[in-house]
């Protein structure tokens, strides 16, 4: 370690004062605060990351980061703090703690983790911001609901009025129908009269599903 004293002329006589006794840099370190601050939000999370810059790699492997986030339109003193678990310049945000249509503003500090006890370090100053809003879930269109219920009612209801049609033609070609005039009547007309019913009842089906 080192000794820092200061000398200095007081009241005409010379003077020396012992400020550090025994100084280690390594314990007394300050960090430039980190850079490049970014973020990315879904509608499940939201990804923050950074870098850190003229910091050894033996000191970037035992960092310890402080996150910091609020309302955009509010005050930094009634942020959110999280103290990150790893050294690796990233966190996510959970979309369940943001809330929706609203605008974050974040920030992020660094130090050397109180864990280490060869090297002992204040915090940083805080990084730049980074703005982020979380992204909603897009809602499927009403429209598009409508038509796609539509299609799944028209196709059963068209299938089971063409069974219906073929067992009925089924049955005029067995059996005679006699029209009140006393005339029979043929299998071919009786088809094109329900073929009319049929083409009714879709024409009739397709405006009620609309």
């Amino acid at each position: 370690g080192y000794r820092v004293s200061l000398q200095g002329n007081f009241f005409g006589h010379n003077h020396t004062y012992t400020v550090f006794p025994e100084y280690n840099p390594r314990k007394h370190i300050k960090l430039d605060p980190p850079l490049n601050i970014q973020s990315n939000a879904t509608a499940s999370k939201c990804q923050i990351w950074w870098s850190v810059w003229n910091v050894p790699w033996y000191l970037a492997e035992i960092l310890q980061y402080e996150l910091q986030y609020k309302e955009y339109s509010m005050s930094w003193e009634v942020a959110l703090n999280k103290t990150l678990p790893g050294s690796l310049p990233q966190v996510e945000i959970q979309a369940t703690e943001l809330r929706s249509d609203i605008a974050y503003a974040a920030r992020v500090r660094c130090k050397v983790s109180e864990n280490e006890n060869s090297y002992h370090s204040q915090w940083s100053e805080w990084s730049q911001t980074t703005v982020f809003q979380r992204a909603d879930v897009p809602k499927v269109s009403e429209k598009i609901l409508n038509t796609k219920t539509m299609q799944f009612l028209f196709i059963p209801l068209s299938f089971g009025t063409l069974l219906y049609l073929f067992w009925n033609c089924k049955l005029s070609s067995r059996y005679c129908c006699f029209l009140t005039l006393g005339q029979k009547a043929s299998p071919a007309l009786t088809f094109r009269r329900q073929l009319l019913s049929f083409s009714h009842s879709i024409v009739c089906t397709t405006g009620i599903l609309r």
